[in-house]
């Protein structure tokens, strides 16, 4: 019989007080050398850090954290490190902002993400996106921020909730443009400097030109992406989390622009619909993110994403290799950091990291630290300043194999709008003798400097096959441009040996709104794997198919063009898959009717079954989003649509489907039914024979009242949820005292110092963590595993193994303690190996039994000793 009780015991070896900054070393790279930057007292519960070319550190403090929801606890410090030794000599608080959650530094300006709160009410209104300057340059805002974009999240549910799903990271890219990473709250009425208004269901990346102008949508369906990488030819990569009914996994995509990646209505039944993931990870909780490209790091550290992971307290390289448009992935360890949350790099190459360090989802004023990471090798060469930097360096610094020179030195061009360093800049992309970074780095400095003078230029770079793709991109890039840029260099794309080439053809064309591109969009080729999931199976959402994205990339470009007409002039030809593939996002009565007609014209029994699919795909849409719901961290994932309404062309549908089910015999009425069902229709004459467990339309109401004593509600829920409840539920200590008593915890803690000293001493427990903590160390045991009461496994002569932890140790024996409470005496001498493991002795989800009353009273009983 399982030992769950005391598992659960065992679980509290995490209640002790956060492990102090030491032992992360034993898993950093022999070729790094990594320092403590700064501790908690200058830098506690660090959520974001964004680093200037010349090395001061701009460190976003959130004792907010992600469930919290009182201002004033938030703030940007500027870090610095004047003789360069690894840690920080000087801090100045340079702005006050609550629940800061991205930071660019550019010259000058600091860009920063963040919660915004009324003055009146201490409740938050939203998410912004601000630029603060410092002209003076004293290491303070010499103002309040200016708004770039507002709205930027779902007010109601961070009131709610908090930031957990709202939107995090801001990276910028070689083409200028602000790259936010957009939580599944998604946004509604985000509003940019412009006032250009934009809404999205769920979650995504957007993008906004630095002047806070220009707001779109980049790519849509991911569930709570927290920052971006980007690489120096555009490529954006995430590791995003997955679909909570899959076990709260992370996926690490590469992101192209106008993407869907299908969460959650595509995310199960849908997938062939989708770009999948590059992988799916397993369990996690990925945030900052940096492509690292810079000179002087060791060959095999360069040139990556590197992808934090909170919830594994690690910092990921994801080796990519080109697959077609697309790439695959493998993912190698690199450095441990205790819930690791951002990082970034100058200039001189010094990467620097922040670590939450157990501060808990609420944050902590007393936990939490920034190192930073250089190769051994390295020694200081001061970057130079950009800004008084000649246009002769900074051209230099545009060819530079340094990212972040060739960033720096692009906008200080740009902000000069200096004639000569913009020629120098086309001059470099025009030469073939040039790296490809720094051709591309030229390309797009001069884009966004000659604007719509520029066009000739760029349509005559797209000649050459070294730099088309990039010079297609530019073309396309900015939507106030498009009335004076040719189609033609982009049909000719279409044709291109290139799949890299094809697909910036393909979405320029899509942006570039010229209804005529949609007969070449439409010979796009349909592989054999667009194919539907079987009925009831989950598709592969997160196994690579580069076949599939330059079709589906045709799709997104034709919806964009709304090329209904096209669509149905389609249908029976030889281009029929991708057309109807389009024609299930045409909401058009013109669709509607089109297929219908088409389908009484066909003798392809096939082709009439997909036509019927796509009718059946139409009958409903998705509902006008108001910000007024959410769908949780369990959403109904059976798709294709979230909230469904009827629509004007519903009526037509449902009549010809059931004109043509009367037609069909008992065995054809079956596909009628499966078509009902898998796209939700709720047509009474496809109901089932046999009575099936309905499906809730609408997000169920959760009544706390009701559920708090439901055995095993803890591992229904989602830690998040889990902590909130036990916000609400105060518990009852004495219930509390007896499950530590009566379930075994006994035989791993002590409560009073009068008992032999065990595990982790549990009479003070109150004094060193709150309620929060505590709850979400017996959720997350290996998330700070206490000093001294790490995992071991020892194995010893006799072919002997012990796995616990130790609680005494000399010269001549070491006593260990393992799981079920059993204590054993190993001889040093007999001793063979030892080894300290990373996870916790207890496994994750041990308190899964436990409803929400049970878990609070034992909170609540830890709570209160302090001894």
């Amino acid at each position: 019989m399982t030992k769950l009780p005391i598992a659960l015991a065992c679980s509290l070896t995490a209640l002790i007080a956060v492990k102090p900054f030491s032992g992360y070393s034993q898993t950093t790279p022999a070729e790094l050398t990594i320092t403590r930057f700064s501790g908690p007292a200058v830098t506690p519960s660090p959520a974001c850090l964004a680093v200037a070319p010349t090395g001061e550190v701009f460190v976003g403090v959130d004792m907010i954290g992600s469930l919290g929801k009182d201002p004033g606890k938030g703030r940007i410090l500027k870090l610095v490190d004047k003789d360069n030794d690894g840690k920080m000599d000087q801090h100045t608080d340079f702005a006050e902002v609550d629940n800061p959650r991205g930071i660019i530094v550019m010259g000058n300006q600091v860009f920063v993400l963040h919660t915004t709160f009324s003055k009146e009410t201490g409740k938050a209104t939203g998410m912004a996106l601000v630029v603060f300057e410092d002209k003076d340059g004293d290491g303070k805002a010499d103002g309040p921020a200016q708004p770039l974009v507002e709205h930027l999240s779902n007010t109601k549910y961070i009131q709610e909730r908090g930031t957990d799903h709202a939107t995090n990271g801001i990276r910028m890219g070689i083409d200028g443009w602000i790259y936010i990473a957009v939580g599944d709250f998604g946004f509604h009425d985000a509003t940019d400097r412009s006032g250009k208004k934009l809404t999205m269901l769920g979650g995504g990346i957007v993008r906004v030109r630095p002047d806070g102008t220009e707001m779109e949508v980049f790519t849509h369906g991911t569930r709570n992406v927290y920052d971006v990488a980007i690489d120096p030819y555009m490529n954006v990569f995430t590791r995003e989390n997955t679909n909570d009914g899959g076990g709260w996994n992370v996926r690490f995509s590469h992101h192209l622009q106008s993407g869907e990646y299908g969460y959650p209505v595509l995310f199960q039944h849908f997938t062939d619909e989708i770009i999948p993931a590059l992988a799916d990870l397993g369990g996690g909780s990925g945030t900052g993110a940096l492509f690292m490209a810079e000179p002087g790091w060791p060959e095999k550290y360069n040139n990556v994403p590197m992808m934090a992971d909170w919830g594994r307290s690690m910092l990921y390289i994801h080796r990519v290799t080109p697959d077609g448009p697309t790439f695959t992935q493998k993912e190698e360890d690199f450095i441990a950091l205790p819930q690791i949350t951002d990082l970034d790099v100058d200039g001189s190459g010094r990467l620097y990291l922040s670590a939450w360090d157990g501060a808990g989802y609420s944050g902590s004023d007393t936990i939490g630290f920034v190192v930073r990471a250089v190769p051994n090798n390295w020694t200081y060469k001061a970057f130079p300043d950009p800004a008084k930097a000649s246009v002769d360096e900074l051209i230099g610094m545009l060819k530079s194999a340094s990212a972040v020179a060739r960033l720096n030195a692009s906008r200080e061009l740009l902000q000069r709008n200096d004639q000569q360093g913009i020629a120098a800049a086309l001059k470099i992309a025009s030469d073939a003798q040039q790296p490809l970074y720094a051709r591309v780095a030229g390309l797009y400095t001069y884009a966004q400097a000659a604007g719509k003078n520029g066009i000739g230029t760029l349509v005559e770079l797209t000649k050459d096959a070294a730099i088309r793709e990039h010079a297609l991109r530019a073309l396309a890039d900015r939507k106030g441009l498009l009335a004076d840029v040719p189609e033609q260099p982009f049909l000719d794309g279409l044709q291109d040996a290139s799949p890299r080439v094809r697909a910036a053809a393909i979405v320029g064309l899509g942006r570039l709104g010229r209804m005529d591109a949609a007969i070449a969009l439409l010979q796009t080729k349909v592989p054999a794997s667009f194919v539907a999931p079987v009925k009831d199976k989950e598709g592969p959402h997160a196994t690579p198919n580069a076949a599939i994205v330059l079709p589906h990339l045709a799709v997104r470009a034709l919806v964009e063009l709304h090329a209904v007409d096209a669509a149905v002039a389609a249908i029976n030809g030889a281009n029929a898959p991708l057309a109807l593939w389009a024609l299930r996002y045409m909401h058009d009565e013109k669709a509607v009717n089109g297929l219908i007609a088409a389908y009484q014209q066909s003798k392809d029994l096939k082709l009439k079954k997909q036509i019927l699919t796509t009718l059946a795909r139409l009958y409903k849409k998705e509902a006008a989003y108001d910000a007024s719901w959410w769908w949780g961290t369990r959403p109904d994932s059976h798709g294709p649509y979230y909230k469904a309404v009827l629509w004007a062309g519903s009526p037509l549908i449902e009549k010809f489907l059931k004109k043509e089910a009367l037609k069909a015999d008992p065995a054809r009425m079956e596909l009628f039914r499966d078509l009902d069902a898998r796209h939700r229709m709720e047509i009474a004459a496809f109901a089932p024979l046999k009575k099936t467990e309905p499906v809730a339309a609408k997000e169920p109401k959760v009544d706390l009242e009701k559920i708090k004593s439901k055995k095993g509600q803890v591992g229904k829920s989602s830690i998040e949820d889990v902590l909130l409840a036990v916000k609400q539920i105060k518990g009852d200590p004495a219930k509390g005292k007896i499950l530590f008593v009566n379930q075994g915890c006994v035989a791993c803690h002590s409560l009073s110092r009068e008992e032999k000293m065990k595990g982790p001493f549990m009479g003070q427990i109150g004094s060193i963590m709150n309620r929060e903590r505590i709850a979400e160390s017996i959720l997350k045991p290996n998330a700070s595993i206490s000093q001294g009461f790490a995992t071991v496994t020892v194995t010893a002569k006799g072919n002997k193994t012990y796995v616990g932890f130790i609680t005494e140790e000399t010269a001549t024996k070491v006593v260990m303690r393992d799981i079920t409470g059993e204590v054993y005496t190993v001889k040093t001498a007999d001793i063979l190996s030892r080894k300290e493991m990373k996870t916790s002795m207890m496994p994750t989800g041990l308190a899964n039994a436990l409803s929400y009353e049970e878990f609070a009273s034992l909170v609540n009983f830890l709570s209160q000793q302090k001894k």
